[in-house]
């Protein structure tokens, strides 16, 4: 096993405990090896269960593992008839409620896309995205022909974390 591949695993562990997920993958089957590793994690040591839903503790922690582990979310949402009711309700939100990435770290994108800010680029340009997704975000923005148009840029490091995850 690959020392960055374990480093991955434990960072996935981490994710999972701290969203309180732990007392569900040592309690199933599927991942009874695991059991151990988990019980020896310093992470799970005095680790405070979290009051939110456990729906919601499942998306969250999706969110966090990466884009990956998000079209997971995505694709598994589209089986509410085989998912609790709790958790299909939040993987849903998946679909279509990412939270954005910062308006100053869209403009630093694409001064590096194009070597020059967006101003010079575009005759107008809007920070704020119109819609996100789990790995891009898209702006509004307006050609100096006058064309209005709608920029599509990747999250920041999504290309890493899914080489990464794929590895």
């Amino acid at each position: 096993m690959r020392i960055r591949l374990l480093f991955r695993l434990l960072a996935i562990q981490r994710v999972l405990v701290k969203h309180g997920l732990d007392d569900l993958i040592t309690s199933t089957h599927l991942f009874r090896p695991l059991r151990y590793l988990f019980l020896l994690s310093p992470w799970t040591w005095g680790q405070r269960k979290s009051d939110k839903p456990r729906g919601q503790r499942i998306r969250e922690a999706l969110q966090e593992l990466g884009p990956i582990y998000v079209k997971f979310g995505q694709s598994v949402s589209t089986r509410q008839d085989i998912l609790p009711e709790d958790i299909g309700v939040e993987l849903a939100k998946l679909q279509d409620r990412m939270p954005p990435f910062s308006g100053e770290e869209a403009l630093a994108q694409i001064n590096a896309i194009y070597g020059q800010p967006a101003d010079e680029v575009f005759a107008e340009f809007s920070p704020e995205a119109l819609a996100a997704a789990s790995i891009a975000q898209v702006h509004v923005a307006r050609l100096r022909s006058g064309e209005e148009v709608v920029v599509k840029l990747l999250r920041p490091g999504v290309r890493a974390q899914i080489e990464r995850d794929l590895e």
